[in-house]
């Protein structure tokens, strides 16, 4: 445990002294949460659009901050792994597990932070425009750690996987794909149709419906309870098979 805690640590570590971390991780959702609420507003009342009310929009960009941790933990991997940092590392009695866990643990720590000081700016916003419920707020931080288990497993996956030029990519197609296909911009069920059964059948969408429920305090099973569920899975299989791909790759570089 003493040396998944040192590992986690140097992570965490490492990822403050890079300013870029504040400005994507940080500073970019709250700058999206800022211009949609003014989009919002400008939006009548008539038109019925609810997607940027700040109930739904405060949880949708709390998932798309979980997507750049994603991008920075893959750049944490990639870094290390380039720099014959890990390579150096095998020779202690780490195990991937060992490692896996370290780079996990203090990007998940990240995440929460984000989240709680994206909700804090949303409640501060709410004040202007429409109430949300700060408990809302407080669950729906608990029940995002699974879909920033998600993301992060993405990203120590692609960091494995790729070097530093490939990976950054690729996680950008998760970005893209996670921000739209997961519905923080527009609602897949009232589009229905063929966008909607392509929504559905991705793990993205759930990760919002799960944030957006737990805000409105909605805690029935095909709102809460069944998206958290399909996420929990899909985080727990992505995990796994990022963790085996870590460890070949470890045995490959020690062969």
């Amino acid at each position: 445990m003493n040396k998944i805690t040192a590992f986690t640590y140097r992570n965490i570590t490492e990822m403050l002294r890079d300013p870029l971390s504040y400005i994507f991780c940080i500073g970019f959702p709250l700058v999206m949460l800022v211009i949609m609420t003014l989009v919002n507003e400008s939006i009548p009342e008539q038109a019925g659009m609810t997607i940027f009310q700040m109930k739904n929009l405060s949880g949708g960009i709390a998932v798309f901050g979980q997507t750049f941790v994603m991008l920075f933990t893959a750049l944490t991997v990639t870094k290390d792994r380039s720099g014959a940092f890990l390579v150096r590392m095998y020779a202690t009695p780490m195990t991937s597990l060992d490692f896996c866990m370290g780079y996990i643990l203090p990007m998940i720590v990240i995440s929460l932070v984000q989240g709680l000081v994206t909700y804090a700016v949303s409640f501060i916003l709410s004040l202007f425009t429409s109430t949300i419920s700060p408990v809302g707020l407080l669950i729906s931080i608990i029940s995002l750690i699974p879909s920033s288990v998600l993301f992060i497993a993405f990203g120590l996956l692609f960091g494995t996987l790729f070097n530093e030029k490939s990976a950054p990519g690729l996680c950008s197609i998760i970005i893209s794909l996670g921000s739209f296909l997961g519905c923080i911009w527009f609602d897949a069920e009232a589009a229905g149709g063929v966008m909607e059964t392509i929504c559905k059948s991705l793990p993205f969408i759930y990760c919002t419906k799960t944030a957006r429920a737990a805000i409105a305090l909605d805690f029935s099973f095909d709102s809460f309870w069944l998206p958290l569920l399909i996420i929990t899975i899909c985080a727990a299989v992505l995990t796994t098979i990022s963790s085996l791909v870590f460890r070949m790759k470890m045995k490959a570089d020690l062969a």
